[in-house]
């Protein structure tokens, strides 16, 4: 029997010791390495070289889309399976930009993270069908890159000053940018402009 080498990404402590304890009851399943942060996977990665990277989608240091984007660059043949509590439809598109091989929600039957994890290892796609045809059905995202970097960063708290700092514009581009995305989105103001692109999956 092969054993499929796994890395396990969880910030949860509790969490993450019951995923591996979980995942350790199947015989043919190995956790080879655990870590609490996003910025930590890529070199865990290097160094243990798994067969699949099981990824929370929340994680401090860098989120676990972002993550998942660069070990399928430094790291081709490890498969990478998302895990998130959130099953946003824009989240599912970000993560299939990113390349990953599954996208399961928290919520699935346990069963089901260890079957996912061996579908992806043998190179199929595992994404929950109600939530890939919710996604083929949402709209796309209707702003443009730098539009969805500043909504990002007012997301996180960042003011007009912060903003401009962080990407080399004038306060007065960021106001701009942040007038046209509240029309874009059909919002009320900035703060709702956030809650519609943060439920969309739209900024992580």
């Amino acid at each position: 029997m092969l054993t499929i080498k796994i890395l396990l990404a969880e910030d949860v402590h509790m969490v993450r010791g019951a995923l591996v304890a979980l995942l350790e009851l199947e015989p043919d399943l190995q956790v080879v390495a655990s870590v609490p942060r996003g910025d930590l996977i890529v070199a865990s990665a290097l160094e243990a070289r798994p067969d699949v990277a099981v990824i929370d989608i929340d994680l401090p240091g860098v989120d676990g889309l972002t993550a998942a984007a660069e070990l399928h660059e430094r790291l081709p043949d490890c498969r990478t399976l998302i895990l998130t509590s959130l099953g946003r439809p824009g989240t599912l598109r970000r993560a299939m930009a990113a390349r990953v091989s599954g996208f399961l929600l928290k919520d699935s039957p346990p069963a089901r993270l260890a079957q996912a994890v061996r579908s992806v290892a043998s190179g199929q796609r595992v994404i929950d069908p109600e939530l890939a045809l919710s996604a083929w059905e949402a709209p796309d995202n209707p702003l443009s890159p730098r539009e969805t970097q500043v909504l990002r960063l007012a997301a996180r708290g960042a003011d007009a000053a912060e903003i401009a700092d962080h990407l080399f514009l004038t306060q007065g581009t960021v106001r701009n940018y942040l007038t046209a995305i509240v029309d874009k989105l059909n919002a009320r103001n900035r703060i709702d402009a956030i809650r519609i692109a943060e439920e969309a999956g739209w900024i992580p």
